[in-house]
Parts: C-alpha cells; structure tokens; sequence
C-alpha cells in the first residue's frame, strides 16, 4: 500500500472542467451529502485551523485529482457552500494546470480592468505563472483559516482580472485565428460567471446564509 501511494502521479485535469458534469443516481441524496459534507469539513478545520490539514486540503487536487471533490460538489447550485467550494478548486486547478495561460490572462487583463480587481485580488505587479500558482493556493486557504467572506471577494477579484485579459485576447485572435478567439471568449464568459457567483456567496457567507 505505501509503495503505490509513494509512486501514484495523479491525473492532471484540463481546465475544460468547467463543462464537466457527473452523474448521479439519486438527486436529493446527492444533494444531501454535499451540503452536509462541506459544512462538516468547513466547520472542523476553521474550528481548529491545524496547518497541516490545510495544507492537505489546499494540496487535494495536486495529490488526489479532481473526482472525488467531483462527486460530492459538483453538481450542488452555484450560490451554495458546496457549489462554491468546487468552484474554488475549480479556480485553482485552472491556474495549476496552466500558470503561463493564467499568467498571460491576468496581465492582459490587469492592464485592461477599470477597477480595483487587481488590489483585491492581491498579485503582485507583474504577475508570472508561480506567482499566480501562490496567490490561487493562498485564496483557497484564506477558506479554511482566514476571512471567509475576504477570500470569496478575493477569488471573485482574481476570476474577473482572469475574464478581461481572455475577452481582450479574444478580440486579438478573432480575426487571425477564430477558433482560438472563441476558445477565449467561452472562458472570459464562464470565469465572469464565477466571479458573480463568487461575489453572491461572499455577501450570502457574511448574513450568515451560504448553505
């Protein structure tokens, strides 16, 4: 057993993802089992904030692919807690999948946004692919040991940064190369949806009504 744990590579995930859905046998109880397990696993940790266990949770993906958070909070509603704890993985296995994309993506849209994304989101100025790698570990983990609430914003701040540089990508690569252009504009539309569920549930977690 502890030489195939030692040897095991997980799978890594595209960030397609987000068109992924799993099937399920039985909508309620699916549906019970994710909101019970995300409060339950949100309550443990942020009541004993024990930093190897975050660390394990920020490391989950990394370690152990995208399936089994899959099939617990995949398929709950956006402006719930687990429909956003998915999206959140869903946000950092993005950006570790693909950091010079990301990276790419978020100076372009830096450069573009007429607001105070960038600060909140909290970046450094540039931003490379590690740098981008740390800041998406350290919003998950805001999750689990920091401001709740802070780290949704910020997690919403990043995905609408990441949402202009695709948009403007899109428009320099629709008249050369339109299959890529409309890759771009399909991310720029979900990443903006994300940043509004985001939002929502930030302001749902702080009335103390994200369920």
């Amino acid at each position: 057993m502890s030489d195939a744990r030692e040897f095991h590579k997980p799978v890594r995930r595209p960030a397609e993802l987000f068109d992924r859905l799993f099937a399920a046998e039985d909508p309620a109880e699916v549906s019970r089992v994710a909101h019970s397990t995300a409060h339950a696993l949100l309550s443990r940790v942020r009541s004993d904030p024990d930093s190897a266990v975050v660390d394990r949770l920020v490391a989950f993906t990394s370690d152990h692919g995208i399936d089994d958070i899959a099939e617990l909070w995949s398929r709950s509603p956006s402006r719930s807690l687990p429909g956003t704890l998915w999206r959140l993985y869903l946000l950092q296995l993005m950006i570790h999948d693909d950091p010079q994309t990301a990276a790419l993506l978020y100076e372009r849209g830096r450069t573009a946004v007429d607001s105070a994304d960038p600060v909140v989101a909290g970046a450094p100025v540039p931003a490379g692919p590690d740098e981008l790698v740390a800041l998406i570990d350290t919003i998950l983990r805001g999750l689990f040991e920091g401001d709740f609430a802070v780290a949704l914003d910020r997690a919403a701040a990043f995905s609408r940064v990441q949402a202009s540089g695709s948009a403007h990508l899109a428009d320099d690569y629709e008249t050369t190369e339109p299959e890529r252009a409309s890759a771009f504009t399909t991310r720029a539309a979900r990443l903006s949806d994300y940043a509004r569920d985001l939002s929502a549930a930030a302001a749902l977690w702080r009335l103390d009504a994200l369920t």
